[in-house]
């Protein structure tokens, strides 16, 4: 009878395991680069190049937070220079729809109202103010944006944000929720930034329609589609799961912001109390209905007691199931945080409230339930300039405009058109004919709801239904107005197009052109209007000749200085502009200034028109 063998299998080396480990991890990475290589589908990366020479956010990065829906939300396209100057002030602004001015978008978000004070105060310094804010996003959107922006060099980040935590990408009542952890938020943004995690969704998303016929969500507004988790009622574990989420994140964004020297100011958020009734009103955990405690709030409002009425607004606000406004505490986890980590922070809240009838945010700085109306996003802008000044963290030098004056200058130049207004007015409409506005299932068509008559009507109509942008809508608007005689229009949306788009070459060409045509037909007003426009969006020795020219010819001798000789620092070889300036110092009885400027021509052209008869007359003065 044979023996079993009964000799033990060879233990497998060390250097096996590693081998089998390796594979899986080598293939994935092999895949990773081929894709890449390939330009696989699209890239998540932070920064798209524009013109060679500037950054701006790349379009596709919502695609890190967003897989369920097809139309991925997009920053309003502020851009950077890619090399950071030694003139340039580089603010970054981050947050929500709030944040990015909705829906006044692009021209009316605080970014711009920052933006042109500090133009305007500080003209020899290169403003950049990016705003890379989101719609539907939230502290997860922050946080993974935060590591990119220190990399550009800033001089300054501003967080205005929290509305979105529940129902914003990857919050808690989400329906792009993935976990009730910020580990797995964050795991899930990591994998979404390769291309393998991409072919992986699009061949779940070919076999999802091949056998369920599973389409993504492409219907109604971002906000009826973001809300999964309808009802969070005051106090639940997901209301509290939502508050954590904010917290954590807030507290690592700034504590990566501190650890890289970045000065941070957060702010505060505010909503809609006064004129926003409760989306959902619930009886659950012994508490009071949502709905009861507004109609207290009204009454106590109605008998003056605003001080009562405005906490229970607020009190009915938190009550609201339908989270999305952020919860009172959200407001005290962003001023705790604050002084925990010795960062600045403004109180938007409490601004706007005192900038309200009674004390207390309505309809009067609200567009709907939470977004700024234009005069509240300036306001926001003015609190956090006044901050920044505070800080004594504005830029090198001497403002141009004393403090005290600074707010009302930047309000009368500031960008924004018309069309802006009815793009607005449109968005909102829009927006109240669906969910949670309208609770019904009967939607009005654009073409019902909006009822375009007029001109700015119709385009407005064609930016909201996604047939033109808002590009396009702006420069076709400027051309109507300019066909038609209406210089002052044109001038108006034309430089909201220009104010945007600054690096656009042709813009400015095309303001020269017109400007010119003008001269050559004598229409000084239309040409000064153009050439105004142009010298407030870029100065340079085109504009300030021709103003100081214009200004010359009107016996405005003053002004015609102050332009010709910011024409001649430009230009010191211009002929015309150096004849001009001489005489328009002679008539201001500067007379050696002139002699001198005049033997500079003569050097350079002695036959130029008129210059030997200038000189014979300023020689005689100067005896």
């Amino acid at each position: 009878m044979k023996k079993k063998n009964s000799t033990p299998g060879k233990k497998a080396p060390f250097y096996f395991w590693i081998i089998m480990l390796s594979v899986p991890i080598v293939f994935f990475l092999l895949l990773e680069y081929t894709l890449r290589l390939l330009d696989y589908g699209y890239s998540t990366e932070m920064w798209s190049e524009v013109e060679g020479e500037y950054y701006t956010l790349n379009p596709e990065v919502g695609r890190r937070y967003f897989s369920s829906i097809n139309i991925i939300p997009t920053s309003i396209g502020d851009v950077f220079r890619k090399e950071k100057t030694d003139s340039t002030y580089r603010i970054f602004v981050l947050g929500g729809s709030s944040a990015a001015g909705y829906p006044y978008m692009p021209m009316g978000s605080y970014s711009r109202y920052l933006r042109r004070r500090l133009e305007l105060n500080y003209p020899h310094k290169e403003i950049e103010v990016i705003n890379l804010s989101l719609t539907a996003v939230n502290s997860y959107t922050i946080k993974d944006f935060i590591g990119e922006v220190v990399k550009q060099q800033p001089d300054l980040i501003l967080i205005y944000a929290g509305h979105n935590e529940y129902y914003g990408a990857l919050g808690v009542g989400s329906l792009e929720s993935f976990g009730s952890t910020t580990f797995s938020a964050d795991i899930l943004i990591f994998l979404n930034k390769f291309k393998t995690t991409q072919l992986i969704r699009d061949i779940i998303k070919q076999v999802s329609k091949l056998i369920f016929n599973k389409k993504a969500i492409n219907s109604g507004t971002l906000m009826s589609q973001m809300a999964k988790e309808k009802v969070i009622p005051f106090n639940s574990e997901k209301y509290k799961e939502g508050l954590r989420q904010f917290s954590n994140n807030l507290e690592k964004i700034i504590r990566q912001t501190k650890s890289n020297n970045i000065p941070l100011i957060v702010s505060t958020v505010a909503s809609n109390l006064k004129d926003q009734p409760p989306f959902i009103s619930t009886e659950a955990n012994g508490l009071p209905r949502a709905d009861s405690i507004f109609t207290l709030a009204v009454e106590r409002a109605r008998y003056s007691n605003f001080k009562s009425a405005d906490s229970l607004f607020r009190y009915a606000k938190d009550l609201d199931a339908l989270r999305f406004r952020a919860p009172e505490e959200l407001n005290g986890i962003i001023i705790d945080l604050a002084k925990k980590y010795n960062v600045s922070y403004i109180d938007s809240d409490s601004l706007l409230a005192s900038s309200s009838p009674m004390k207390i945010i309505g309809d009067n700085l609200m567009t709907d339930h939470l977004h700024p109306t234009l005069e509240g996003q300036q306001l926001i802008g003015k609190l956090f300039y006044e901050r920044i000044a505070h800080l004594k963290l504005l830029p090198e030098g001497t403002p141009k405009y004393p403090l005290e004056i600074q707010d009302s200058i930047t309000r009368a130049n500031f960008f924004f058109s018309e069309l802006d207004s009815t793009i607005a007015v449109y968005r909102i409409k829009i927006l109240k004919n669906d969910w949670p506005y309208n609770k019904t299932n009967k939607k009005l068509s654009y073409k019902e709801l909006l009822k375009p008559h007029t001109f700015i009507d119709s385009v407005a109509y064609k930016v909201v239904a996604n047939k033109l942008t808002w590009a396009e809508a702006q420069d076709l608007t400027a051309r109507h107005f300019l066909n038609a005689g209406d210089v002052k229009k044109f001038v108006n949306h034309i430089g909201s197009l220009i104010y945007e788009y600054p690096y656009i070459k042709s813009n400015y060409i095309l303001l020269e052109t017109i400007a010119v045509d003008f001269l050559k037909q004598n229409k000084f007003r239309e040409a000064l209007e153009i050439l105004t426009l142009h010298y407030s969006l870029k100065p340079d020795a085109f504009s300030t000749k021709w103003i100081g020219q214009i200004m010359l010819s009107d016996g405005n001798i003053k002004e015609s200085i102050k332009y010709l000789e910011e024409s001649h620092s430009y230009n010191p070889n211009d002929q015309q502009v150096m004849y001009n300036l001489a005489g328009a110092y002679a008539l201001n009885q500067e007379y050696n200034k002139a002699k001198e400027l005049t033997e500079q021509l003569i050097r350079i052209n002695p036959t130029y028109p008129g210059i030997q008869n200038l000189y014979s007359q300023l020689l005689l003065n100067t005896r």
